[in-house]
């Protein structure tokens, strides 16, 4: 239970009191009503003594009373009715409300914060670390109050109310006060007339009610003396009188009114009738509507002093001036016959704002002083310790005395106590074996009810030892004879007797209470008395920490027969709860819900509010969803009931955006029932900010915001670009792609470096993009805000009128200062939003309908017309339910229908819903590190910057499949859709490889086909079929197609434009030349286009356009080539400058893919700085060079270096193309587009081993830096490049296609093999990472040993047929010239060695063997580039095949002294013919 401001022995003490009865003149009630009062009203709050009292018990012991008080009440002489007593105690509690504006109080019950607004609630928490100070505090503050004073009113009102009966005499009156003033005639007279209507209320059989406690019932005479009256000799004659015929304890002179009331009206006097008078204002005056008088000696008009009379006698008093209007109980009901008592038949309830009944004001005391305030005070003393405790000691008295002359037992009831205990005891039978005897009465002169009697008596005056026996000792006697309803009443007094003896000399019986109770509920079937003995006991058992038993107690008294006892008895055993040691919180909630229930049904609709809000502390967060809709639900229909409109709304809103698991059919109902209290609490406030709304749930997080215009779409043959749009899927990987392209060719058009305030293009922000800086948006360009939005019902939603809620502040950004005021749509919020169209134009949905657990993707439209900052706060829009979808049953949703106010299907309420985004978690600074801080999100707030380009870019004949190094001819076109000039066009890529616009120079750039021509992509030549397989060089520097330009980069190509400038509406069409990747499948070819406004704009320097195409490849041919030295030395010029063989190995590899039925090798042509191709050494009939699938061919080709003589006339630098033609036109390599794949092919083969090298170590692989390394390394270097140039025949659609294509091999060392398509590349790339970092420098790298055996070049000069005669001559000598040629830049020691060694068998049987004679070893010194001839001689000894061959070189370095000599590589074989002659 709560804690009382009471402690449980002062709760006891006051529940039974002494009662006091009045009767009063009508001229003592005039001089009580100037102060607004009656005479029992007049000394209420004074009727606590502050003094001790004493008396003597029958043993002559002195008793000591503290802190005693008695109740003076008028006689009644009509008990009240039950239902006007339901009434009564409904009202004391609903006028009883926590005060508002407390400070809250959060205490911590196990691992629940419970937030109870209430001061004294750490008194209700016995494990409270200073709960016994604050107890202290608590019953000394006036401040604090206790935790449930609607319980404490209604419990004091319920004792206050109780009807006195028969079995007990607790409630009967003990004395009566008879009051006379002294303004009376004959006083005396008057005092005569009061008791023999005293002695007639009590004896007459007329009245049976009020009860009294003994036949001589305690007379005392009290005069009222009114000061303002200045009679005071007279008063004091009359009391002396008084005296002399009542004795001084027997009457009384009361002075009052001291004070008129002219000047009472200046003087502040304390008031202290105004608590007491506030409770029973509500048995007198709300409660009645016809004025009906209800207390003896107070008349209809008690409060008005000016009452109207008729001939100056009031209609209620007798001749004799005796009042009589003391039949009706003041509890009495206007209409008997009203069975009803509850709210529920109230037609208007009362509504409450303050906690309080709003009363008029009424001054009370105003005509005393605290002078007359002491006086009454005195009084009150004066009757109790001259008049009432006397006559209560003399009652004990003769009561013990008639009992021990009756039972014929010792002297004193103390000496018998012993005598009655000691013996057998009578065994206690069981309520179930007991006969129902609750009807049982006995005689007034029984000496059971004497005993009972005296028992009362004793506990009243507070001797709770000689009560407790004396109920001990009745409860025997009544249970003997079967009296229940005595017996229990008697074992309820008795544990209590029990529990405030002094020093506990037993425990307290709390099966006494509970055998009562089961009692008074099943057999007496009285439930008032049973709840006055549960009260009782549960607040003992609360003061013994038996929390558990007192709410056991509580729950166990709740019944259908009475509401508002059972939320009340329901309330205090949920606080029973939670004051455990052990605080048992869900049952404390639990509790709580169902006395909110009670109180909901009793028609108190705030304390249910209120227990419904202290129980969803415990329920909230915890995963019961479905007790938090019902309890959400409840308050949000107590707070409407009540008027409190914005907690309806907040209720019901937590209903809705919480994931409900309630079915589709309630979900409906509760959503209903928002939109209807939604729509009251919006009609009623219909200016102010619109609220949030709680439907449908935004993803806010999940905001895209996409900056551009609507794009065409593909036209026939067009295809636009891809761009970015908001149906594309974010690629954290891919937009790093993009950004590195753009920063690419930021720094070729900033000469290298990239500006500091350099910030990428996104055109579509969301959140994985990097969202901490201002976007920049342009004017007149749609701004597209894409919100993902979430309906967690399974209810269909309807959104109308939908649109963006934001900010706009104009600025100029070619002024330094802009002051305008900024601008919103929120004002218009409530029609539609929208902005004023010269400023932003705003896209409104009409209609958004969501299906039921749907999550949708609503795209709004803005477009700024001027230039400034934005703002996008969130979205506005009417929430209702879809009419199409039948979820009403036609009843009003809330049961609150008001006059013609109907829900239908339709109803909708507009409301917000802001967009607030958090930014990304920083993790910088280690303040950061160790706190949760985030960075800002700006993707809402764009900034709208002047006017800027904008590009359309469409692709026409652009291919989607290719084959591997196949050429296609396409177009692009370029649109400016703006009205700025655009200039500066390029565009980057990943793989420039892919494509090129042409070269530089127009020359080079082929027209349009011609039909004479094939309609062939390159540039071609219709050669005689006469001509040789001889080359057509030409030279072609790599500047004309973009290559080796200082500022160029790889990957950034300038778009060749007439004027450089595109004029606004205008368009351009270019050549677009493709080339199919070296590697099968499908490939991704990014194209950033890269273009700046002729009028430059400080906020926004460039613009970008992106597209991405998808091509798919399937294989073509496979180019093998390998080089190796001519062994010919046909001129000097050749032996200096050398000739090479080349190899070329060419594979059909296409597996009849896409139709291709054979290829044809057209052409070969070769390129490089130093190398050309001479001719084609094949057989000169197989000259066009035809593979069907996975067939080979090999082709030889013999290749020169360039002459000297070009170089000197401008060629340096510029790389030699030599075409050797196979077929039928010569396709001229050196112009585009075979030029430009190929420098293109080049330029990235280099990067990649640029970065292929870079990502092996981060210490740079060191060429050899000194000459040897060079000179050595010069001898084997090649760089010679190939072009295979070929045509495939393709059937498509029954039609005959000729494809083209080209494929690219590099030779770069001499005897080392290259291929067109490179097979371990990928594994080099996914290299790991070596980290390197060596102590010393490392020295540079030694030639190998094949780098040093291409130092010297061989040739055998001999003729290849010799005949001699050996039947002649034995021996034949041949001569043999060795022609020895030096490759390097140096001088070169050569060794050769003549001397055979020995051959295997094999070689014998074929080659046969000779020797050579004369001179075997020489040792030569050749100069750089010089050619010896040696002089040999071979011998031969009979006819046939030799190699001669056999000769051994040996070479090094001249300078290299400590440097072996290297062999140098054989000559090709020397076969020679020796014919006999």
């Amino acid at each position: 239970m709560a804690q009382c401001l009471q402690s449980v022995q002062e709760f006891i003490q006051d529940s039974f009191v002494p009662m006091v009865a009045v009767l009063c003149s009508e001229d003592a009630e005039q001089v009580t009503r100037k102060n607004n009062l009656n005479f029992s009203e007049l000394v209420r709050p004074f009727c606590r003594l502050t003094s001790e009292g004493h008396m003597r018990d029958p043993n002559n012991q002195i008793q000591v009373i503290k802190n005693l008080k008695i109740h003076v009440s008028n006689i009644v002489t009509q008990p009240p009715q039950p239902a006007a007593i339901r009434k009564m105690l409904n009202e004391v509690v609903s006028v009883s409300q926590p005060a508002e504006g407390l400070a809250a109080n959060v205490i911590t019950a196990g691992d629940y914060d419970l937030n109870i607004s209430d001061h004294s609630v750490k008194a209700s928490v016995p494990w409270y670390s200073s709960w016994k100070e604050t107890l202290t505090q608590l019953n000394s503050s006036k401040s604090f109050t206790a935790t449930t004073p609607w319980f404490e009113a209604y419990r004091e009102s319920f004792f206050q109310s109780m009807p006195a009966s028969d079995h007990d005499f607790l409630n009967h009156y003990l004395a009566c006060m008879l009051v006379v003033s002294s303004n009376e005639p004959q006083p005396v007279e008057q005092f005569l007339k009061l008791s023999q209507e005293q002695h007639r209320i009590q004896h007459s059989s007329d009245c049976s009610y009020p009860k009294w406690f003994t036949p001589n019932t305690l007379k005392y005479y009290v005069l009222l003396h009114d000061i303002s009256e200045e009679h005071e000799q007279r008063a004091d004659s009359v009391y002396e009188e008084m005296k002399q015929r009542y004795g001084t304890q027997g009457c009384y002179l009361l002075k009052i009114n001291s004070q008129t009331l002219a000047v009472a009206s200046d003087e502040q006097i304390p008031d202290p009738w105004s608590q007491y008078l506030q409770k029973s204002n509500l048995q007198n005056q709300e409660l009645f509507e016809d004025g009906t008088s209800v207390l003896m000696g107070n008349k209809n008009t008690q409060n008005n002093v000016s009452a109207p009379k008729v001939d100056g006698i009031d209609p209620s008093v007798k001749a004799d001036g005796v009042p009589n209007n003391f039949e009706t109980h003041p509890l009495q009901l206007d209409h008997p016959s009203d069975p009803g008592g509850s709210l529920d038949t109230l037609r208007n309830p009362v509504q409450i704002t303050d906690g309080k009944k709003p009363n008029t004001v009424t001054t009370h005391g105003a005509c005393l002083t605290l002078n007359d305030h002491d006086r009454i005070r005195q009084f009150i003393q004066e009757f109790t310790f001259r008049g009432l405790l006397p006559h209560i000691e003399k009652s004990i008295r003769q009561l013990n005395d008639q009992l021990v002359s009756r039972k014929g037992l010792s002297r004193s009831l103390f000496s018998a106590t012993k005598k009655w205990f000691s013996g057998g005891k009578v065994p206690e039978k069981s309520i179930a074996e007991l006969k129902n005897t609750a009807g049982l009465l006995y005689p007034p002169e029984a000496p059971e009810l004497q005993i009972r009697k005296l028992a009362d008596l004793c506990f009243l005056v507070q001797h709770y030892d000689l009560a407790y026996n004396c109920y001990h000792t009745a409860k025997k006697d009544f249970l003997n004879d079967q009296a229940m309803l005595y017996a229990a009443g008697a074992l309820e007094m008795a544990a209590i007797s029990a529990f405030l003896q002094p020093g506990a000399p037993r425990p307290y019986p709390a099966h006494y209470m509970d055998t009562a109770i089961q009692t008074y509920r099943e057999v007496c079937k009285n439930m008032v008395l049973a709840e006055r003995c549960a009260l009782l006991s549960a607040e003992i058992l609360k003061s013994q920490a038996k929390y558990s038993e007192a709410a056991t107690l509580l729950i166990r008294m709740t019944s259908e027969d009475s509401d508002l006892r059972s939320a009340l008895l329901l309330e205090q055993s949920a606080h029973c709860f939670i004051n455990m040691r052990s605080p048992m919180v869900r049952k404390f909630a639990f509790h709580m819900i169902l006395a909110g229930h009670r109180f909901s049904k009793a028609g108190q609709k705030r304390h249910a509010l209120r227990c419904y809000c202290q129980a969803m502390q415990v329920y909230k967060g915890k995963g019961w969803s479905l007790a938090e809709d019902h309890i959400n639900f409840t308050i949000g229909r107590q707070s409407f009931t009540l008027k409190q409109l914005d907690n309806a709304v907040s209720a019901f809103r937590h209903i809705l955006i919480n994931d409900s698991k309630q079915t589709a059919s309630q979900q409906g109902a509760f959503l209903r029932e928002y939109l209807y209290v939604y729509k009251n609490v919006s009609q009623l406030s219909p200016d102010c900010p619109l609220p949030q709304l709680p439907l449908p749930c935004i993803q806010s997080s999940a905001t895209r915001v996409f900056f551009g215009h609507d794009r065409r779409l593909a036209e026939g043959e067009k295809q636009a670009a891809t761009h970015v749009s908001l149906d594309q899927e974010f690629d954290s990987e891919l937009s790093q792609q993009w950004k590195e392209l753009e920063e690419q060719v930021v720094a070729v058009v900033n000469r290298g470096a990239i500006p500091v305030n350099f910030q990428p293009t996104q055109y579509c922000l969301n959140s994985q993009t990097d969202n901490l800086r201002f976007p920049l948006a342009v004017v007149e360009e749609p701004i597209i805000v894409e919100v993902v939005f979430r309906n967690p019902l399974k209810v269909p939603l309807l959104l109308t009128d939908l649109s963006l809620l934001g900010k706009f502040q104009s600025k100029d950004f070619g002024r330094l200062q802009n002051r305008e005021e900024p601008k919103s749509n929120e004002k218009d919020a409530h029609g539609k939003a929208t902005f004023n169209n010269e400023i932003i134009s705003t896209d409104i949905i009409l209609e958004f309908s969501m299906s039921s657990e749907e999550t949708k993707v609503a795209r709004l439209k803005l477009l700024p017309h001027q230039t400034g900052e934005l703002h996008i706060l969130g979205v506005v829009y009417n929430l209702g339910t879809d009419p199409c979808v039948n979820l009403v049953d036609g009843t009003d949703p809330c049961g609150l229908q008001g006059e013609g106010n109907l829900v239908s299907n339709g109803m909708s309420v507009r409301g917000r819903q802001d967009l607030e985004i958090q930014g990304p978690r920083l993790n910088n600074t280690k303040e950061e590190k160790t706190s949760v801080k985030h960075g800002p999100d700006r993707r809402l707030d764009p900034i709208i910057t002047p006017p800027m380009p904008l590009l359309e870019v469409f692709f026409i004949n652009f291919p989607t499949g290719l084959l591997c190094g196949e050429i296609r001819k396409a177009h692009v076109e370029f649109v400016n859709v703006s009205k700025v000039p655009l200039t500066g066009l390029k565009v980057a890529s990943k793989h420039p490889e892919f494509f090129t616009f042409g070269s530089n120079t127009a020359a080079l750039t082929p027209q349009s086909p011609k039909a004479s021509e094939n309609c062939s992509a390159y540039k071609t030549i219709v050669t005689d079929s006469t001509s040789a397989s001889t080359a057509f060089t030409s030279l072609v520097s790599p500047v004309d197609f973009g290559m080796g330009s200082g500022n160029s980069s790889v990957g950034v190509i300038d778009i060749p434009m007439p004027d450089s400038v595109l004029l606004p509406g205008a368009s351009i069409q270019l050549p677009l030349w493709l080339r199919g990747p070296d590697k099968e499948g499908v490939h991704e070819i990014q194209f950033l286009f890269y273009y700046e406004s002729a009028n430059k704009v400080s906020k926004l320097s460039h613009r970008v356009l992106r597209h991405t195409a998808v091509i798919c490849t399937s294989r073509s041919l496979s180019v093998r080539a390998t080089v190796c030295r001519s062994n010919a030395f046909q001129h000097e010029e050749d032996g200096r400058n050398g000739n090479m063989l080349v190899f070329v190995d060419v594979e059909n590899i296409n597996t009849s893919e896409g139709g291709v039925q054979e290829f044809h090798i057209v052409q070969v042509s070769s390129s490089s700085k130093q190398w050309r191709f001479q001719k084609c050494i094949n057989p000169s009939e197989d000259k066009d060079a035809k593979l069907t699938s996975r067939e080979r061919g090999k082709l030889c080709f013999k290749a020169t270096k360039c002459k000297y003589q070009d170089a000197a006339s401008g060629a340096l630098g510029k790389y030699t193309f030599a075409d050797i033609i196979l077929g039928n036109e010569q396709i001229i390599s050196a112009t585009t587009p075979c030029a430009d794949f190929f420098f293109r092919s080049c330029q990235s083969s280099e990067s990649k081993k640029t970065l292929t090298n870079g990502y092996t170590s981060f210490v740079p692989a060191r060429w050899p830096t000194d000459d040897l390394g060079k000179i050595v390394q010069k001898c084997s270097e090649v760089d010679l490049n190939i072009i295979v140039l070929w045509k495939a025949y393709v059937v498509e659609d029954n039609k005959q296609l000729i494809l083209e294509g080209q494929l690219h091999v590099a030779l770069q060392t001499i005897g080392k093999e290259a291929c067109s398509v490179s097979q371990k590349q990928d594994a080099q790339e996914m290299m790991l990472l070596k980290l390197i970092r060596p102590e010393q420098p490392p020295l540079p790298a030694r030639p190998s040993v094949e780098q040093l055996s291409h130092l010297i070049k061989t040739s055998l000069h001999y003729p290849e047929s010799y005949d001699h005669p050996f039947m002649h001559k034995s021996l034949c000598v041949v001569p043999v010239t060795l022609m020895l040629s030096n490759c390097s830049q140096a001088g070169v020691d050569v060794i050769i060695d003549l001397r055979h060694k020995a051959m295997s068998t094999e070689a014998l049987e074929v080659h046969g063997s000779f020797t050579w004679i004369g001179h075997t070893q020489f040792k030569l010194q050749l100069k750089a580039q010089e050619i010896h001839k040696l002089q040999l001689k071979a011998c031969f000894i009979h006819a046939g095949v030799y190699n001669l061959g056999t000769p051994r070189v040996f070479a090094k370095l001249t300078d290299q002294g400590s440097m072996c000599e290297t062999s140098q590589q054989n000559s090709m074989p020397a076969l020679i013919i020796i014919n006999n002659i």
